[in-house]
């Protein structure tokens, strides 16, 4: 590994995990403040180092009248605010190559690429020309160790500022499973690897047009991740999930936040031990 990747992953890993999480979209500045500074809280308290993130825009729905954003650049300004004001990193979701730029201009510091867009040549290309980290989630329908490629058209783009995110595989029509071996396959590549928690408890595809979950799990998913090695964990959270503009099925409870991290540290530091 060269300086700048040592650097850059521990940046985000200060020997327990890091932490990134948010509502799934940017419903309005009031919500998105009141998560961003109560995860913050949270995460000073316990060490933990946290990265924000919010979905300015999401391009993937089930339904055309789905709500997908309050428009990109009120969005991101509000991103923007928050990052500054709180003064803490954050990650939001592009969608195809033009975004890229406009997401950075914006002071994001991480671009996230969808897992359905995780082969995308030019939206990966063009992530990677910004600078920033690049996490790419990996696709329900791929094998962990087909994410070297992903990983490698940014690399070969001229930026080693990789995460790679398992957030499932698809299982039947309407249902996820997280194999755990991904985490160790996917760290053999290099880069930090994140759990998505709350997005492999999905339940897609459901014959209402809107996914459905399964937040009960999220402790047992998240306690799974950190034992096999999970660099990072991410997780969606809202203070009324059920209130949730998306993938509210799925999301924590904001007030339960605190309670899980608690819970989840003596395990890495178990581990640490071993």
């Amino acid at each position: 590994m060269t300086v700048d990747e040592i650097q850059f992953i521990k940046q985000y890993n200060n020997g327990l995990f890091f932490l990134i999480a948010g509502p799934c979209v940017v419903e309005n500045e009031e919500i998105t403040y009141r998560v961003a500074s109560e995860a913050k809280l949270i995460t000073d308290k316990l060490s933990i180092p946290f990265i924000f993130k919010a979905s300015y825009r999401k391009a993937n729905r089930s339904k055309a009248d789905s709500f997908s954003g309050l428009g990109d650049r009120k969005a991101l300004e509000i991103l923007q605010k928050i990052r500054h004001k709180l003064e803490i990193p954050f990650v939001t979701d592009i969608h195809n190559p033009e975004e890229a730029a406009l997401a950075a201009s914006f002071d994001a510091d991480i671009l996230q690429i969808p897992a359905f867009l995780c082969r995308q040549t030019d939206l990966l290309e063009a992530a990677a020309a910004t600078g920033k980290v690049v996490n790419i989630k990996k696709g329900q329908f791929l094998s962990p160790g087909s994410m070297k490629f992903a990983a490698d058209k940014v690399k070969n783009s001229g930026n080693q500022k990789i995460m790679l995110t398992e957030r499932g595989t698809q299982f039947g029509y309407t249902d996820l499973i997280v194999d755990y071996r991904s985490i160790p396959e996917m760290k053999s590549l290099g880069y930090p690897v994140i759990l998505d928690v709350t997005h492999s408890l999905q339940q897609p595809n459901q014959s209402s047009g809107v996914s459905g979950g399964r937040p009960d799990l999220i402790s047992t998913l998240a306690r799974a991740g950190i034992a096999v090695g999970s660099d990072g964990l991410f997780i969606e959270t809202h203070p009324n999930p059920s209130k949730a503009l998306s993938d509210g099925a799925n999301m924590l409870k904001l007030d339960l936040l605190e309670a899980l991290l608690k819970s989840l540290i003596p395990i890495r530091l178990a581990i640490n031990e071993i």
